[in-house]
């Protein structure tokens, strides 16, 4: 249904294109001969992925007035948008009882709204290129999750503005896709989190069952390119799903059990 295909350069615009998902998203893209955008925070990570095919966009994704700025950058090169891959996120581990409403906030100005604005500036061009928006969630984002609830509501959202706008968008020849990791090793060695609960996405020490950010990223880019509405990755997030659909009580009992212990 959609060819990564070798015939023609495409264009993607990734978010968080100097984490480990994004950076291997960007990696198997380039294999296919794409044109990279990635928008992620300043860092010499991020300056490292430049080449002749790859474009670093600094931006601060809580700021609307940068995401207008960088899009409006892009569309001055790029008028037609093969693939946008919403990919940069944050998590927050705690309870509710300990979550400050400013925190939330910025769980989901990050997870969610930033998604929405970008849609909103490149909608046009990825109607021009009959193209694709691919969010990253999680099993967070259709099921619940212990000491996630910043984190699940963020990607709740995610996935219902993307399941919705799928409707909307297909009249002009758009996808719209989710990607619903489990547990990525995006940062094994970087699990310090900030005093407010917030950490690097993939960084948590209860995740079970874990796989690379390179195994993701090609689980991800198949479901793309056979078009699949929901691309459940990894073996955890298909038990998950399915579960969930089926039993949620016993889905919510196994999750209990296995995730949060100790935390």
């Amino acid at each position: 249904m959609v060819e990564l295909g070798k015939a023609m350069k495409k264009v993607a615009v990734i978010t968080g294109a100097a984490g480990g998902l994004g950076k291997a998203l960007i990696d198997q893209l380039l294999d296919n001969d794409w044109i990279i955008v990635g928008l992620d925070l300043p860092s010499p990570a991020l300056n490292a992925l430049e080449t002749e095919t790859v474009v670093t966009q600094a931006c601060d994704l809580t700021n609307a007035d940068q995401i207008a700025e960088v899009c409006q950058q892009i569309l001055s090169k790029h008028q037609a948008i093969d693939l946008v891959i919403h990919c940069a996120g944050i998590t927050h581990i705690g309870n509710f009882q300990d979550l400050r409403a400013k925190t939330l906030r910025r769980v989901m100005e990050i997870n969610f709204f930033a998604a929405v604005e970008i849609t909103m500036h490149l909608l046009q061009a990825v109607r021009k290129a009959k193209g694709t928006h691919l969010a990253v969630s999680s099993v967070a984002g259709f099921s619940p999750l212990k000491k996630r609830t910043a984190y699940a509501a963020s990607k709740h959202a995610l996935e219902g503005f993307f399941n919705s706008l799928r409707s909307e968008e297909a009249i002009h020849g758009v996808f719209c896709l989710i990607a619903a990791p489990s547990f990525v090793a995006t940062n094994p060695d970087n699990a310090e989190r900030q005093e407010d609960g917030i950490a690097r996405p993939g960084s948590a020490s209860d995740g079970f069952d874990v796989m690379s950010p390179a195994e993701a990223a090609a689980i991800i880019l198949n479901g793309y390119q056979k078009g699949k509405p929901m691309i459940t990755v990894g073996r955890v997030a298909r038990l998950s799903y399915w579960l969930n659909r089926l039993s949620p009580r016993l889905y919510e009992r196994i999750m209990a059990k296995k995730v949060g212990a100790g935390h």
